[in-house]
């Protein structure tokens, strides 16, 4: 049984299958309406989130299926029950289970039940907006492969997944942060190991000399709100703003995983520009976690 809790669960092959798949659903977005038709999804939250439970409830029903929403409220997880006391219940009574969780342990812990379990997000990894952010590149170059890429700002999980797709799809990356917020050195070497084309730097104008694309993400996650002041005096330099940006090609695009604060990580005059696909982005989101479900639940 196969589970989305890592890009690196997967081979090369199974995520470019997984994009092909997920551009055919956009271009028919309800042509497989009744393929899950009687599935039904269980979405487990400890963050809350607009996109991912917005994506993931629209992509079942156009499948056919369901979903359903479980708060900390809803349920006892970790609370007097085991995590994987837990997965095996619901393994009973849904047929896959999403969940956007604190720790990364969690979505491990849950995926000992006997249905898929896909990582909506944690502490350690974003694979599901990663996906988004490939078929975005490749709408936009026609191949992920070679594509230079910056990413600038924290070194946290969504960082960890475009390493990871680095590895997986051949994007050329270049990681842009302040000292002490360097990505997991982990995360890296298993991705050079794997073959990715990684290059860290400290230097925000380094990373995006000659980029085809620039992504950020907020400088402040959920859970680190303690830390906001500094994280703002230290990350500062690495702000999008027109001025960096002039650095990436002409003709370069703007990403951003979404919610964005204006005026820090990114400026409006560039998330708000004609280069920025930050809504192609979101709405990649769904499509591509529709072909996941199909491929997880169905087979494809």
């Amino acid at each position: 049984m196969k589970h989305m809790l890592s890009l690196m669960d997967w081979t090369t092959e199974e995520l470019r299958s997984l994009l092909a798949l997920s551009a055919e659903i956009k271009a028919d977005p309800l042509g497989r309406f009744d393929a899950l038709t009687g599935k039904t999804l269980a979405m487990i939250f400890e963050k809350p989130s607009t996109r991912t439970r917005v994506s993931f409830e629209v992509a079942m029903n156009r499948l056919g299926g369901q979903a359903m929403f479980l708060s900390p409220n809803d349920m006892q997880l970790g609370r007097g029950e085991t995590i994987e006391d837990t997965a095996r219940v619901l393994s009973r009574y849904v047929d896959a289970i999403m969940a956007r969780v604190f720790s990364h342990e969690t979505v491990v812990q849950l995926s000992t039940g006997s249905v898929p379990v896909i990582n909506g997000l944690s502490d350690a990894l974003h694979p599901c907006q990663a996906l988004a952010d490939s078929l975005t590149l490749t709408e936009r170059f026609g191949d992920v492969r070679g594509v230079e890429l910056a990413y600038l700002g924290d070194g946290n999980n969504v960082c960890h997944s475009l390493i990871n797709a680095a590895a997986r799809l051949g994007i050329r990356l270049r990681v842009g942060t302040p000292a002490g917020y360097e990505p997991d050195p982990a995360i890296v070497a298993a991705a050079r190991e794997a073959g990715a084309d990684i290059a860290l730097t400290t230097d925000p104008r380094e990373a995006v000399v000659g980029a085809q694309a620039v992504y950020t993400d907020v400088w402040t996650s959920m859970g680190d709100e303690a830390e906001a002041a500094e994280r703002v005096r230290v990350l500062e330099p690495f702000r999008v703003d027109a001025t960096l940006f002039a650095f990436a090609l002409p003709d370069a695009v703007f990403l951003h995983c979404l919610p964005a604060h204006r005026g820090d990580e990114v400026t409006a005059e560039v998330l708000d520009g004609p280069r920025s696909v930050v809504f192609d982005q979101a709405e990649n989101r769904m499509h591509t976690e529709q072909a996941l479900l199909l491929t997880l639940v169905d087979g494809g």
